[in-house]
């Protein structure tokens, strides 16, 4: 493997990653998803980044749980599910990643479904704040928007509304989420890979005017155009020096490239367009996180291929050389 120096990271001072296992899945109904982190450090993920020259360093060192913070009743408020338990874990995350960015590492959060980006941008943004004064960009890359709001969702399922909880969309106050304070401005983040959105998350896209690429416009351009029209995107006003943090749903690969995960949508991703997409990323030296979600091996026959395109885009965002 290549060796990544540590100097084209913008925003770190150490060639150290802060890695975070995050085995949470009660953002969603189906088993299996809070196995993903267990099954990422079995498959020599750690080994993999220190044959980099990185220093890992493994939040608690073992795989976190939450489980012993889990409340003893946690009834639906309207049919938001769980809502105390993903608050509280999402407190716990955010304050976990936040030490990580404070101590000037890259964080590189492994779940879990995609309700723990509540804590992950929430723990980012305090640290980039904290240290450079900016304003975290946010590149989500997936199938799904995940912006409904506690009055637009179908399932009450959370793994489908962290971004709405970010940018401050919610009204009112939810039990165990009323500490989320709103760090993502609409002008700072950008969709890539879209392809099942709800009607009303559409409306939501619209007029908070949040820029977005569908699979269409992946197929229009290319992923190369489509990236660099992100860049240019985020980097308003800034000369391109802004951080950004990237959470990466496996789901925005198409299922016959990665089929281990909670919510398959045919016509996603290419596994060239989804590592791609990663490298460039690193390039320009501004990434500070990384979220790598919703890997279930408990789905699928070929758990173990997901598994292995998972850490193969957590290795291409950490400097991986083709040659």
């Amino acid at each position: 493997m290549a060796v990544n120096g540590s100097g084209i990271w913008k925003y770190a001072n150490k060639n150290e990653i802060g890695v975070t296992c995050v085995a949470f899945s009660g953002g969603q109904p189906k088993e299996g998803v809070d196995l993903g982190p267990e099954y990422v450090l079995k498959a020599n993920l750690v080994e993999q980044l220190q044959d980099m020259n990185y220093n890992v360093v493994l939040t608690g060192g073992k795989v976190q749980h939450y489980k012993e913070f889990f409340p003893e009743s946690d009834e639906p408020v309207g049919i938001i599910k769980r809502p105390r338990t993903v608050g509280i874990v999402n407190k716990i995350l955010a304050d976990q990643v936040y030490e990580h960015i404070k101590e000037g590492r890259l964080a590189l959060q492994i779940g879990g479904d995609h309700s723990m980006a509540i804590g992950t941008i929430s723990g980012v943004a305090r640290g980039i704040k904290e240290r450079f004064q900016q304003d975290i960009k946010v590149i989500w890359v997936d199938a799904h928007a995940d912006i409904n709001t506690p009055e637009t969702t179908e399932t009450g399922n959370i793994h489908g509304m962290p971004v709405s909880f970010l940018m401050g969309l919610v009204k009112g106050k939810f039990e165990g989420l009323d500490w989320i304070e709103p760090c993502l401005k609409p002008e700072n983040l950008v969709y890539i890979g879209l392809r099942d959105v709800d009607k009303l998350e559409k409306q939501i896209l619209k007029e908070n005017k949040i820029k977005s690429f569908s699979m269409h416009e992946i197929d229009r351009y290319g992923i190369g155009q489509v990236l660099d029209m992100t860049i240019e995107h985020l980097s308003k006003g800034d000369r391109g020096e802004s951080p950004i943090h990237v959470s990466f749903d496996i789901d925005a690969l198409d299922p016959s490239v990665a089929g281990s995960t909670g919510t398959p949508v045919r016509g996603g991703l290419t596994f060239r367009e989804g590592h791609y997409l990663l490298e460039a990323l690193h390039s320009t030296g501004r990434l500070v996180a990384l979220d790598m979600v919703e890997l279930n091996p408990a789905i699928g026959d070929h758990c173990e291929d997901t598994i292995a395109i998972g850490c193969s885009l957590i290795r291409a965002t950490f400097g991986e050389s083709l040659l």
